[in-house]
C-alpha cells in the first residue's frame, strides 16, 4: 500500500502543528490525522473519537510498524514542504 497523496492544513498552535488528509493507493482517504510537535520529534496522531468514559480510541490506524513509518514520513515531509511554501507566500506578500 502506498500513500499517493497528502494534503496539509497548517495550524498556529504550540503542539498541534496541522492536520493531514492522506489518500492510499488512489482509492481510500483518511482524514483528520494530526501533526504534533513532541518533546524530541514531530509525529502523526491518528484520527480518534472520544469514548463514553472520556478516553480516546483511534478510528483508523496502521497495523504494521513498517507502514506507520512510511505514512508518517510522507505526512511529515509534506508538512515541512507546506511550511516552506507558506513562508515563501508570506515573504512575497510582505514584499508588495
Amino acid at each position: 500500500m502506498e500513500v499517493t497523496e497528502v494534503r496539509i492544513s497548517l495550524r498556529d498552535d504550540d503542539k498541534l502543528c496541522g492536520f493531514a488528509n492522506i489518500i492510499l493507493d488512489n482509492t481510500f482517504v483518511v482524514r483528520g490525522l494530526k501533526i504534533i510537535c513532541g518533546v524530541d520529534r514531530y509525529f502523526v496522531a491518528m484520527p480518534s473519537r472520544r469514548k463514553r468514559d472520556g478516553s480516546f480510541a483511534d478510528i483508523a490506524h496502521p497495523i504494521t510498524s513498517e507502514f506507520r513509518k512510511k505514512m508518517e514520513k510522507a505526512v511529515i515531509d509534506a508538512y515541512w514542504k507546506e511550511v516552506e511554501e507558506s513562508r515563501a507566500r508570506e515573504l512575497k506578500t510582505t514584499d508588495l
